[in-house]
């Protein structure tokens, strides 16, 4: 094999952890936020799913596919605050609301969405990284989700406030003591509520992407769990912000091996390898979460959850 095969096979591991890392770096920068506050959103496979659809629906009616990515990450937004309302309520377990919100966002979706498998919404721009090369698989490899940038800064950004600002403060005493935050006259259920309601916003630009850049088009089965995955993202990443950005890169790039694979020519196995981010996310489970312990980073108010 000559070298310009394998040099489009790492360009097509690049481009590929870069726009299928995209939704991955969203649901776990929003579920990073979320935990933070003490609170775990199953819910958020719901909120990809929803604000894909949001997305693609909000694009196609405007003709605006920024307008569409709006339109998707308050659809998350909303979704989330019914889960943070839900919670903040007495004898409400945070998992099985998740899990039912999931259900919903999802059911919703597929029902509001069917008129929109066929049509086609104004795509988000693409930054062309390969320009570089004369080979154009790898110019077309390298053509980047126009979020990435705004995720990047929105990581660092969240890494800056939990360490800086005096919200960020409040966020994570609340995810750390609930009582010590009551002593000082905050609402535990407030700042909680305000979190998962912040983190589904994140997540639904993460919905954004699938719709708007890529895959591009709306179906029902556009996110592949990508939402459930983020929450052993998190874990992963220690809950840092910035963590999360090298965790979605792993995950965009295994789940780019199968194509990337296609693309030099090995076809063989090519559904196998599209199960390499699930088994990493198994994983991971397996290595961070053992009974009796609590992994480092994870916020105290996380291993009393209802």
């Amino acid at each position: 094999m000559t070298m310009d095969p394998w040099i489009a096979f790492v360009a097509g591991i690049v481009g590929g952890a870069l726009r299928v890392g995209v939704p991955f770096l969203f649901v776990s920068l929003g579920e990073c936020l979320t935990e933070k506050s003490g609170r775990i959103n199953l819910g958020l496979e719901g909120v990809l799913v929803l604000s894909a659809m949001a997305s693609f629906g909000g694009a196609w009616l405007t003709g605006s596919a920024w307008l569409g990515v709006l339109i998707g990450a308050t659809a998350g937004a909303l979704l989330a605050l019914l889960h943070g309302l839900l919670c903040s309520l007495d004898r409400v377990n945070d998992v099985a609301t998740g899990i039912a919100l999931m259900l919903f966002g999802t059911g919703l979706a597929f029902y509001l969405g069917k008129p929109l498998i066929q049509p086609q919404a104004p795509q988000l721009p693409a930054i062309p990284l390969g320009d570089w090369s004369d080979n154009p698989v790898v110019r077309a490899a390298l053509q980047v989700n126009a979020l990435v940038p705004v995720g990047i800064v929105l990581a660092i950004a969240m890494w800056w406030a939990f360490a800086h600002t005096r919200i960020g403060l409040l966020v994570r005493m609340a995810g750390d003591s609930a009582n010590a935050t009551r002593a000082l006259g905050y609402s535990v259920a407030g700042l909680r509520i305000a979190a998962t309601t912040a983190g589904g916003f994140i997540a639904g630009l993460g919905g954004s992407s699938l719709t708007l850049f890529y895959p591009g088009s709306w179906n029902e089965g556009i996110s592949s769990g990508q939402g459930l995955i983020a929450v052993a993202l998190v874990i992963f990443a220690r809950w840092s912000p910035l963590r999360c950005i090298g965790a979605a890169l792993l995950f965009g790039g295994a789940g780019a091996l199968g194509p990337a694979l296609q693309s030099v020519g090995l076809g063989w196995g090519y559904h196998l390898f599209n199960t390499v981010p699930y088994l990493l996310t198994l994983l991971i489970l397996v290595l961070t979460c053992k009974p009796g312990s609590v992994a480092a980073g994870s916020p105290g108010e996380l291993s009393s959850t209802r």
